[in-house]
């Protein structure tokens, strides 16, 4: 065996040794990363509106004209053409439960690229708000289904030494993505034809052709031919993703704990819609997982990131800084340059503490912008206090928050209910992206009947963001360095404020074997 490794007996108690996992090729590591590239369709759709809003052809197009001559779009329309892609991808992610779970990962992932496309391809023929937002819409219900079904593949196929790092490369591509709507809105605003705002709309095309042929190369989830009862299935797929021969104990062991741990699971509930909801908050009910998961989603929503990306121009318009657009481009940047971090960090101090403390630093950050700018309206010193304090939340959140929600709930589930939990966490992400999508316009709005909150609007988030904190010391449990398999072990035996010393003591392969031992002795 490689490196000289030996692979553990199945002992248990205090004669346990963990399961060591095969060594991590290269093959590996691109195999999911690739499929993290699902997360720059997110980000990409997600960000473009934000500089297409602010520019002239766009307004001139879906706009209307004022009393002073100028053209504009309504607190409405804006919250419309926003927040209706959100309301597409919460209907995707409900469904790719389903998906995932009838067709397998791959497939649910290919399928909704296509949807993608053909939302794109309407978006790009629209002439009015109607036929853009029913563009949207038909694309969010692609992306939704993706940004749930990547992150349940991605977790299923991960080594769990580098699980955390790998799908936390979903989020760097969702930041891929969002700094590139930057560039290529701030390339194309200053033309004075539907190009400006079509170019951007038309690349996203590229996006979802590159995935879903990508995908075509990849193998399926072992752990989805697992639940289909297809082992030999699943140990090809294994052997494809860690690159060892079918017959190295790496491979049989690792096979083994999946399939004992979702026999252990049948043995217990089922794999239905309804069975998701049952035990309530006990160690091992769903419920609790459940709860978690879609709460966890809602709360990286309040903590007011998207205000910036989706808003982030108009709001800097607002404040006064002329150069708005190259303002979110730095802010965009700083979102790509500080999540890398999130790779090491997440594996190093774990997903509870990184929630945590990526909390505490969003608060003081969103407090500081909302004092400064009530404080010393209009001065120089407040717009770079402003645009200083922006940027260094934004880096906290790229760290922690960013990346640290989605592998969560990717490691919460036991396999019978893993796709639906996935899928009903993602939902709430959506929803509750779209519910700020269509308040926003009205909290920082100029026009008579908004808020017209300014700066102020950092009180609301820093406020939000201070439950995301008490939610995240009360609640997140830490699964770092454990297989899926023994996250399902860790929930049942321990409280979130214990579970960072938990150690395995068991396999249920081997506890499966003693069993069968056991009775055959019987």
């Amino acid at each position: 065996m490689a490196g000289g490794a030996v692979l553990p007996s199945e002992k248990h108690n205090d004669d346990y040794e963990p399961r060591v996992e095969a060594p991590i090729t290269v093959k590996a590591y691109l195999t999911c990363l690739f499929a993290a590239f699902g997360g720059l369709l997110f980000g990409y759709d997600s960000g473009y509106i934000n500089g297409v809003q602010a520019m002239t052809a766009w307004k001139n197009q879906f706009g209307h004209l004022l009393e002073d001559g100028t053209v504009n779009v309504t607190s409405s329309q804006s919250s419309l053409i926003v927040s209706i892609l959100s309301a597409g991808t919460f209907f995707g992610a409900l469904s790719a439960g389903y998906f995932a779970d009838a067709i397998g990962r791959r497939f649910t992932i290919i399928g909704a690229c296509g949807m993608f496309i053909i939302g794109v391809i309407i978006q790009m023929a629209a002439q009015n708000v109607g036929t853009l937002a029913g563009g949207r819409f038909v694309a969010g219900l692609g992306v939704g289904v993706i940004s749930a079904t990547v992150i349940l593949y991605m977790s299923e196929i991960a080594p769990k030494k580098i699980r955390g790092a790998i799908v936390a490369g979903y989020q760097f591509a969702i930041t891929v993505g969002l700094l590139l709507s930057t560039v290529v809105t701030y390339a194309t605003e200053n033309r004075t034809n539907s190009g400006a705002y079509r170019i951007p709309i038309a690349i996203q095309f590229l996006w979802g052709l590159l995935l879903a042929s990508g995908l075509l190369l990849l193998p399926e989830s072992p752990r989805y031919w697992i639940k289909k009862g297809r082992q030999d299935k699943a140990t090809d797929c294994l052997v494809r993703i860690r690159g060892q021969p079918a017959e190295s104990e790496y491979i049989q062991a690792e096979i083994a704990e999946i399939q004992a741990n979702y026999e252990y699971e049948l043995s217990i509930q089922q794999s239905g819609w309804i069975d998701v909801f049952r035990g309530g908050f006990s160690p091992s009910g769903n419920f609790r997982r459940v709860f978690i998961g879609v709460f966890l989603q809602m709360f990286q929503q309040w903590t007011g990131i998207n205000f910036i990306f989706y808003y982030g121009n108009v709001f800097f318009q607002q404040s006064g800084i002329s150069n708005s657009f190259t303002i979110s481009m730095a802010t965009t940047a700083v979102n790509v340059g500080s999540t890398p971090f999130s790779w090491y960090l997440i594996e190093k101090v774990g997903r509870r503490n990184l929630l945590i403390w990526g909390a505490v630093g969003m608060v003081v950050c969103e407090f500081i912008v909302a004092g400064v700018g009530v404080g010393l309206p209009g001065s120089q010193a407040a717009t770079v206090c402003l645009i200083v304090f922006i940027c260094i939340y934004i880096a906290f959140f790229a760290i922690t928050w960013g990346p640290a929600a989605w592998v969560v709930i990717g490691e919460l589930f036991p396999l019978p209910i893993r796709a639906k939990g996935v899928a009903l966490s993602t939902a709430s992400n959506w929803f509750w992206n779209c519910i700020i999508a269509v308040i926003t316009p009205y909290l920082v709005g100029t026009q008579p009947g908004d808020a017209n909150l300014g700066p102020k609007v950092f009180f609301l988030w820093g406020s939000l963001c201070l439950t995301c904190l008490i939610f995240a010391i009360v609640l997140i449990p830490e699964t770092k360095g454990l297989s899926l398999e023994q996250v399902d072990q860790m929930l049942e035996e321990t409280t979130p404020f214990t579970s960072g010393k938990w150690r395995p003591h068991n396999t249920f392969a081997g506890d499966r074997k003693e069993a069968v031992e056991h009775k055959e002795t019987v």
